[in-house]
């Protein structure tokens, strides 16, 4: 059974404060768009995956058919883009965190990536590698491209936003600072939990004002704001799309604040058994735990 619901500014005032989409399974089936309506997941039909939904856009979304809503307590939540085309992330883009990290302040973005293998739903296993010693955690607030651009303006780049998420940047510190490049220490299996949905950008009014963190154990290790950014995403999206042109579903993540593992005093690194949350005001919460390599 489907049903229809409106399109566009009705659509998106029916769906409440805000518009949050996931990728779910329910009992052992493929993958599916769902959008999250209070306690309930409805399926969205007609979409391979979450990519096609960001490429047909917001209003496609709300106009597609809509399946029978069920339980959001029944479902698996998976990355709400398992595969995504690029995972671009952006170091040392608050200026605390580069200083306690002992490093000069970026004047231009510090930029890597993570591969496709590292990423993770909400609750599955942060995997700690066998062969690290000093694994690391980092809440980072991230951007979902909505369609292709290249060499964008800083004037528009906010046109191709699609909406947010949030991404826990896992590094291996020991394999990170090996060289001065820093792909090997953050792209180990697991090392990029993301969810638990994507908020469309619509429902954020400024992505540049929202508070973030992270708790262990229900402890806060990491407790900022993004307006403490250094690089903003107008800025990014222009310095990014000079060199390659961005695909809807690429996620850009935008750093991480002051508080991280490396900078404590002595520093603290991750262990087997603890439970990771990220926090960020208007999307939610990302948990996963922590086990050890077997």
């Amino acid at each position: 059974m489907s049903r229809s619901l409106p399109s566009g500014d009705v659509f998106d005032k029916l769906m409440g404060v805000t518009m949050k989409l996931v990728t779910f399974s329910l009992n052992g089936s493929a993958p599916s768009v769902g959008i999250v309506e209070g306690d309930q997941v409805v399926p969205v039909l007609g979409f391979a995956d979450m990519c096609g939904a960001i490429a047909a856009g917001q209003s496609a979304i709300g106009a597609a058919n809509k399946g029978t809503p069920v339980p959001l307590s029944a479902v698996k939540l998976h990355a709400p883009i398992p595969r995504p085309p690029k995972v671009i992330c952006i170091g040392l883009n608050y200026r605390d965190h580069a200083i306690e990290s002992g490093m000069a302040i970026p004047t231009t973005p510090v930029v890597f990536n993570k591969f496709p293998n590292s990423v993770i739903a909400p609750g599955e296993d942060v995997v700690l590698p066998k062969n690290s010693e000093k694994p690391d955690y980092e809440a980072e607030f991230a951007v979902i491209m909505g369609k292709p651009g290249r060499h964008v303006t800083k004037e528009n780049a906010m046109d191709y936003v699609f909406g947010y998420t949030i991404v826990n940047d896992v590094s291996a510190r020991d394999w990170q600072l090996q060289t001065s490049q820093w792909i090997m220490g953050k792209t180990f299996d697991t090392f990029c939990p993301m969810g638990p949905w994507i908020v469309t950008a619509d429902e954020i009014a400024d992505p540049h004002n929202l508070r973030i963190g992270l708790r262990i154990d229900g402890v806060t290790v990491q407790d900022s704001s993004t307006k403490e950014l250094i690089f903003g995403i107008p800025e990014l999206v222009e310095h990014l799309s000079k060199v390659f042109t961005f695909e809807p579903g690429d996620v850009i993540s935008t750093g991480t604040p002051p508080g991280v593992g490396l900078g404590h005093k002595p520093p603290r690194w991750l262990k087997p058994g603890e439970v990771m949350t990220v926090f960020i005001e208007g999307i939610g919460e990302l948990t996963n735990p922590c086990v050890a390599e077997q």
